[in-house]
């Protein structure tokens, strides 16, 4: 599967996937949700700097081969990073212009919101801005069901969407990422990564490091992004972040290394180093046979 990446993008829009199994489906999932799948030899390079992250992958974001990685098939949670896939499912709906009118169930979640109210009326490409820039789980509820008719309707078809671009080691159960029985993988993290970066109105909100956002009221919020890589260094040029107890801090980001466009996805760490881990790694000088390209860094 050395071209694995590379076919993501054509599954997605095609639809040609096999379907999923009934695993997938299930009101509970099929695995603990941070069991260990069989653990693959950690191939993070000795020169390469160190990471905080329990589980880790840098890809390349233009073709999907695999550079380094390490513990990548290792379940567990990805809290908000999971909103990669939630904005997929809305952005390729398209007709991001049309209007949701929030439920009072959409305002029942905590601790990042908009401060929406039941009623009022906003369209969804507003709500999608919210979602990447601020990372805001009302924005992510009210989006949810106006695509489902529910949370967990939701969830369902983000189970079958990760089945058909490969992240088949992975099972969701909500839109936002709160703790829940429900589970992921750095690697698949990547391919849900991988294709969210080819979706352009998702390319434009996840690199703004803030967006107004307007309420019916009139009044305007100014949403700050969670992403501090942002206004670190122009070497990065977006995706999500997520914490919360139970998955620890992780960080997809996406930027250059040595003028190649790629993608870093960590997961589980226990310090708040995590963006500065970033930044090293994408200011490191990699190995010649990095830079190269070399095959022998092509797992899939």
């Amino acid at each position: 599967m050395k071209h694995f990446f590379a076919l993501l993008a054509l599954v997605f829009v095609t639809g040609c996937a096999t379907a999923p199994p009934p695993e997938v489906r299930r009101a509970e999932p099929a695995a603990p949700p941070v069991a260990s799948a069989p653990s693959d030899a950690p191939v993070w390079p000795s020169d390469a700097p160190g990471l905080t992250a329990e589980s880790a992958i840098l890809i390349d974001a233009r073709n999907g081969e695999v550079l380094f990685q390490k513990n990548a098939d290792q379940r567990r949670q990805v809290a908000s990073t999971q909103k990669l896939l939630t904005a997929q499912l809305v952005a390729r709906r398209g007709n991001l212009g049309a209007p949701v009118a929030i439920a009072a169930e959409d305002t029942h979640v905590e601790p990042t919101k908009l401060g929406i109210k039941a009623g009022e009326r906003y369209t969804r490409r507003s709500l999608l801005e919210a979602i990447m820039v601020k990372s805001c789980n009302d924005a992510c509820t009210a989006l949810a069901r106006d695509h489902s008719g529910s949370d967990a309707a939701f969830a369902a078809d983000m189970n079958r969407t990760a089945w058909a671009l490969g992240a088949r080691n992975s099972y969701f159960l909500n839109s936002h990422g709160l703790p829940a029985p429900q589970y992921s993988t750095a690697r698949d993290m990547a391919r849900i990564a991988f294709a969210a970066y080819r979706v352009p109105v998702l390319r434009t909100f996840m690199r703004q490091p803030r967006a107004y956002f307007r309420h019916n009221s009139g009044r305007v919020t100014v949403l700050k992004a969670t992403n501090k890589l942002l206004e670190r260094s122009p070497a990065f040029t977006g995706m999500k972040t997520g914490y919360t107890f139970a998955a620890g801090r992780c960080l997809v980001s996406s930027g250059t290394l040595g003028g190649r466009e790629v993608i870093l996805v960590q997961l589980g760490s226990k310090t708040r180093n995590i963006f500065d881990d970033a930044q090293r790694v994408m200011g490191w000088s990699p190995r010649s046979t990095y830079a190269a390209g070399s095959a022998a860094y092509s797992t899939f």
